[in-house]
């Protein structure tokens, strides 16, 4: 199955009802702060909605939750990966995406068979704090060298105006977060990054 190139990422089922309609094919939730009592019906809904548009659903982190809902892909920090039953995973039958930031974390992530790896942040990203700086083009060209066949996701200051820089240098998939989650009209956003990707 090949995913779909561009790749939003999400806090919440809220923004999955307003995206999906419009066209996204594949998504991540990412729950940070919500306590693992309430993931269940969340994972759930979000779920739903994705199936219901044939879309893709990706959790951030939460891989028992994930197990639990039926879910099909995860997402895994490399601090995640510390704490994550992989063969659990595998088990399960999820599909798995690993972030990555330098060559040690890559080949750490390569020895686990994932199913897409991303590189980050490729420029500065105001999400998180990081203690990568930006890790520009060139990088993105280096780690397609190195992952080969498998999808490799830009993220990290990503906007539509830089997704076909990212792709001409080796980037099969785009993500972003703030530049739709902080617009001042996130579908009109959301419609220009699926004409930019399609």
């Amino acid at each position: 199955m090949t995913l779909d190139r561009f790749y939003p990422i999400f806090d919440g089922p809220g923004w999955l009802e307003r995206a999906l309609p419009l066209g996204v094919r594949l998504v991540q939730l990412r729950l940070k702060q919500v306590p693992e009592a309430e993931l269940p019906p969340l994972l759930s809904r979000a779920q739903a909605l994705c199936r219901a548009h044939s879309a893709v659903l990706v959790v951030n982190d939460h891989w028992r939750a994930a197990i639990d809902a039926g879910c099909d892909w995860v997402h895994l920090g490399q601090e995640d990966l510390d704490t994550a039953d992989l063969p659990a995973i595998r088990r399960a039958g999820l599909k798995l995406g690993v972030s990555t930031h330098d060559h040690a974390e890559l080949d750490r992530a390569l020895s686990l068979s994932p199913d897409y790896v991303a590189l980050g942040p490729v420029y500065p990203t105001i999400l998180k704090k990081m203690k990568w700086h930006q890790q520009g083009l060139e990088r993105v060209t280096e780690w397609k060298r190195l992952v080969g066949e498998l999808p490799l996701v830009a993220i990290g200051g990503m906007s539509v105006a830089r997704a076909a820089g990212a792709f001409a240098a080796g980037a099969d998939i785009v993500s972003a977060v703030t530049d739709i989650t902080l617009n001042d009209d996130p579908e009109a956003r959301l419609r220009k990054w699926i004409e930019a990707t399609r």
